[in-house]
């Protein structure tokens, strides 16, 4: 049960601790919704760090943490509402991402604009 100052973020912390399972979960699920979302870069961005081997753990544990938050199948707004479903999962993402701006490199939002191009195929890791 969420207390006051968890605020409901146990299931995401739970999944966090799976970093495979959340890689494969994250594929499937942008896959469907994709072209539905105004952030995709940025989300694609913090993929890309979080599983980049150079980043820093709190950084990847953070930007984990935000990831699992997106692919829960049930969060505070239900994605299937149009407009508002996924502003919960892009404010969850756009805080995540300030704390940690500076590791989300070039080369990480590179990558995000190369697979957004290619359809966002497979994941590649850097």
């Amino acid at each position: 049960m969420a207390t006051e100052h968890t605020m409901g973020f146990e299931p995401a912390d739970r999944l966090a601790q799976d970093r495979e399972s959340v890689r494969k979960r994250f594929w499937i699920k942008f896959k469907r919704v994709v072209t539905k979302l105004p952030f995709a870069e940025d989300l694609l961005a913090a993929y890309y760090c979080a599983f980049d081997k150079q980043t820093p753990r709190h950084v990847q544990a953070t930007l984990v943490g935000a990831l699992a938050y997106f692919i829960l199948p049930f969060d505070f707004i239900p994605d299937m509402l149009p407009i508002l479903g996924f502003t919960d999962d892009a404010a969850v993402l756009a805080t995540a991402i300030r704390l940690v701006a500076s590791h989300i490199t070039p080369e990480h939002r590179e990558a995000a604009r190369a697979a957004l191009k290619r359809g966002a195929g497979e994941a590649e890791v850097l």
